[in-house]
């Protein structure tokens, strides 16, 4: 089941990856209409996590949020197979990536580092865009499909423009084996960890299990802790900028660092609503007896 799957969907996939972007986001819209106004893919999921996250809006301007947050989904749903086919020229002025200055700083100093991001903007072309520069080997964390084959392409899909990926599980061994290496190590750590590595603390008003993997690893590696922003400018067109977050983060604790990038990305969260990945059901867990309580030593 698993193959057929993939063999009827793979020359879709490949049609829309190769179509120019103005038929891209002609797509997108009636794929907007379909997912929005006929299906309502996650609607309720939608409207409830910015209502727990934004309790000051009325509803009017929750639902223009939703709405603007589903044209977004479609279109970001549809930019991400780009990274089938999107040369390196194309994809240069498809994400904007100016000032890499901090990043040639570490560089000229053979400092690797770790980087900390949010589902937000498309970050599945930011990564081969990063890749693009004379910077950091870049190794993007990530979790395996479930289907074998669609796991083939999605592995071609994010790496065939140069960036490297660990599995979640692989993590500490692949950043000990390559030490020897200037590498920029990438967690999209923004969505429902798992029991292990869990600090609780507020986001978005909200009581909120979070992952302290980057914090932990920064620490023992000694590596300097680098927020990476995705800005969408307008249609077709996003920029990367980044931040330092710790540049001695084995002077802090993992939760701490950790505290750091979560009151950052809800920055850019309050900022551009519309542009996080809301469908994720990020507050389904409650806080356990014993559970570590929220950052108060954290601005």
């Amino acid at each position: 089941m698993n193959a057929i799957l993939y063999y009827l969907s793979l020359p879709f996939i490949y049609l829309v990856s190769l179509l120019p972007f103005r038929l891209l986001y002609l797509l997108s819209d009636l794929l907007f209409v379909l997912v929005f106004h006929l299906i309502g893919y996650r609607k309720e999921v939608v409207r409830n996590n910015l209502r727990n996250a934004f309790p000051e809006k009325g509803e009017e301007e929750i639902r223009q949020i939703s709405r603007k947050f589903y044209r977004s989904f479609c279109d970001l749903t549809l930019e991400s197979l780009k990274n089938l086919t999107i040369s390196a020229a194309g994809l240069k002025q498809f994400i904007l990536f100016e000032d890499t200055s901090l990043f040639q700083k570490y560089k000229a100093e053979n400092q690797s580092i770790v980087i900390v991001l949010g589902h937000i903007g498309n970050w599945e072309l930011a990564g081969p865009r990063f890749s693009l520069e004379p910077i950091h080997t870049l190794y993007v964390v990530y979790h395996p499909l479930s289907n074998p084959y669609f796991e083939k392409l999605v592995y071609r899909m994010r790496t065939r423009l140069g960036m490297h990926l660990y599995t979640m599980k692989n993590t500490f061994r692949g950043m000990v084996e390559n030490r020897g290496q200037c590498t920029a190590t990438a967690f999209i750590a923004d969505q429902t960890p798992s029991a292990r590595n869990t600090y609780w603390m507020e986001f978005l008003h909200q009581d909120t299990a979070v992952f302290t993997g980057p914090g932990r690893l920064a620490k023992r590696f000694k590596y300097p802790v680098v927020y990476i922003a995705i800005n969408r400018l307008r249609r077709g067109k996003y920029r990367i900028e980044s931040e330092l977050l710790a540049e001695k983060p084995e002077a802090l604790t993992e939760e701490q660092i950790t505290g750091l990038y979560i009151r950052r990305l809800e920055k850019d969260i309050r900022a551009r609503p519309e542009s996080w990945l809301w469908t994720h059901r990020r507050w389904k867990r409650s806080r356990t007896p014993g559970s570590d309580g929220p950052l108060s030593s954290v601005p």
